[in-house]
């Protein structure tokens, strides 16, 4: 891929992203997360240790290449995004929790992203291997991309609240150009190959982001979490940041080819999170159940 495309336009259009979730974000929505700990840990724990590694399992099944491999790994240990809280919104889940579990989770991943994509690059063994991995000046570069846009639009919007509300609609449509933006480049540049790369990862993709919905939504309500807060998860952790997986697959790990599982999710998943989040909503059963009421805000 074009290098001024690499060392520019990638990264800036993660941060138009991460800087567009950052004037969703305040201080609160980090304390909010102590008045509803049952549903963020379950969350969580799905998130960070449950999609490693039923993913994991799928890469097994499945048997693509090993840096398509890695790069759904990579895409697995990558934290949902402001499309989450839109589909959310959309099919009335616990916005708020979202906006928690997305602001935690955009800080945990500068730790679990690099630690899931080094254990499978190491599993994996990947041609050029030797030249891959997210040493500490990498990390370093996660964390740059990942926290300060956050951090900017955070401040943005305690200095300037009715501006970032304002914002908070066009930064959206935004983000969605950009992402699909990002994956037109991705499959553009590896064009040759997108055929293959379909067949490889495609299957997967698709599995893996049906059953990160479904799990996402199945297990919340199983150890008793209420309804709105169970979509939340389930969009939370079945629509992946893709922006950022595939800024880091090519960025800095310079892999288009890793990029491509991301790119395929990203395409893959809005009809996927569509259809799921109105299926769950046609089974919907009684206004009144515990937890069911989507909190304000």
């Amino acid at each position: 891929m074009d290098s001024a495309l690499t060392a520019v336009a990638l990264p800036l259009a993660l941060a138009v992203v991460m800087f567009g979730l950052g004037l969703s974000l305040t201080p609160g929505d980090f304390a909010r997360i102590a008045r509803q700990p049952k549903a963020v840990v379950i969350a969580l724990l799905l998130q960070l240790l449950a999609l490693p590694v039923l993913c994991f399992g799928l890469v097994l099944a499945f048997d693509p290449p090993p840096l398509l491999a890695v790069g759904l790994l990579l895409l697995a240990a990558s934290p949902g995004g402001t499309t989450a809280n839109l589909f959310s919104h959309l099919y009335r889940g616990d916005v708020a929790l979202n906006i928690s579990l997305t602001a935690l989770n955009s800080v945990i991943a500068v730790v679990t992203l690099p630690v899931v994509t080094n254990l499978a690059i190491g599993f994996f063994e990947p041609a050029g291997g030797g030249t891959l991995g997210l040493q500490f000046g990498k990390t370093l570069q996660v964390f740059a991309i990942v926290l300060v846009p956050v951090a900017l639009g955070m401040l943005v919007r305690r200095s300037a609240a009715a501006f970032a509300d304002r914002m908070d609609k066009p930064v959206r449509i935004l983000s969605a150009l950009v992402l699909a933006l990002v994956i037109a480049g991705t499959i553009v540049a590896e064009r040759d190959d997108v055929g293959e790369y379909l067949r490889a990862v495609g299957l997967p993709a698709l599995v893996f982001c049906l059953c990160s919905l479904g799990v996402g939504f199945a297990v919340p309500r199983l150890l008793g979490i209420g309804r709105a807060q169970a979509i939340a998860s389930s969009f939370e952790i079945g629509v992946h940041n893709s922006t950022l997986a595939i800024t880091v697959a090519i960025s800095v790990l310079g892999s288009v080819e890793l990029a491509v599982p991301a790119a395929v999710y990203g395409v893959v998943m809005f009809p996927v999170a569509a259809v799921f989040g109105w299926a769950i909503t046609r089974t919907r059963t009684g206004a009144g159940e515990r937890g069911d009421a989507v909190p304000a805000g």
